[in-house]
């Protein structure tokens, strides 16, 4: 049987997501043996159309971003976003909180408005039809690795979908609510080893929240830890702009603003 064909794209991202599978190391050569990659901006020159899978990293920001996307899975039989800011927007999705103009006026004061800039950051989902997801920030290379060799096998990928305070539990890390710090380890979808608060670092929802997560609960705790509910709201925005749970608490926080403008 002929290898697949695979293409690796890129819009709004830092691009750190696709460098993850140059970072597979070992497995890399293994994996090279089972496909085909005939566009990847990162890693070759070569540029071809025809690949049937597609990996898609980061947010579509502009017209144009959602003409390309078209395009690309216009070609793909299958694609898979790579990364938090294909999958929930990321970081790039805190731009929705203020309307396009006016952000545009903040980072680019002497310069026109530039109409291709679209009026709301979205997902790659919200454009087209994804066929898979891996989220984070970035993206676990072992967890690419997985989904990979699991999709090459013909058989359908299975991420966790248990918090990351269950990794965290496992791999005996001291709760940070108990030190007082903020952590949505509670609320967001494991699967990355709980890195950061292995380090001691707090858990900012990268790689996207549960369904029925325990939002109002951890508001409440934190509370109590000091951080106030905009606080906590304005943090969630941070990954999770256009998760449908985040939004009615981002709406809310508008809301308060305005009456406190008033």
């Amino acid at each position: 049987m002929s290898k697949p064909k695979v293409g690796v794209f890129s819009f709004a991202s830092c691009e750190g997501c696709q460098l993850q599978l140059l970072n597979i190391e070992e497995e890399l050569l293994d994996l090279l043996g089972r496909i085909e990659i005939v566009n990847f901006r990162e890693a070759m020159d070569e540029k071809r159309d025809d690949y049937a899978v597609a990996l898609v990293e980061g947010s579509i920001v502009t017209e144009t971003d959602a003409e390309e996307v078209r395009k690309i899975r216009g070609n793909a039989a299958f694609l898979v976003t790579i990364g938090a800011c294909a999958v929930t927007t990321g970081l790039n999705g805190m731009r929705n909180s203020v309307a396009a103009r006016e952000a545009w006026k903040r980072v680019y004061p002497d310069r026109d408005f530039d109409p291709n800039v679209a009026p709301e950051v979205r997902r790659v989902s919200e454009v087209v039809k994804v066929d898979f997801e891996i989220p984070g920030c970035p993206i676990d290379r072992g967890e690419l690795l997985y989904v990979l060799t699991t999709l090459l096998q013909g058989q359908v990928p299975r991420l966790p979908a248990t918090p990351v305070c269950d990794e965290c539990r496992r791999a005996g890390n001291p709760c940070l609510l108990d030190r007082g710090i903020y952590c949505f380890g509670s609320i967001t979808r494991s699967g990355c080893r709980a890195i950061c608060p292995a380090y001691g670092e707090s858990c900012c929802g990268c790689r996207g929240l549960l369904p029925g997560a325990p939002i109002e609960e951890l508001i409440e705790i934190l509370d109590k830890k000091g951080y106030s509910r905009e606080e906590v709201i304005v943090r969630m925005n941070q990954f999770n702009s256009r998760d449908d749970q985040v939004k009615p608490l981002t709406g809310e926080l508008g809301r308060l603003r305005k009456e406190v403008a008033a």
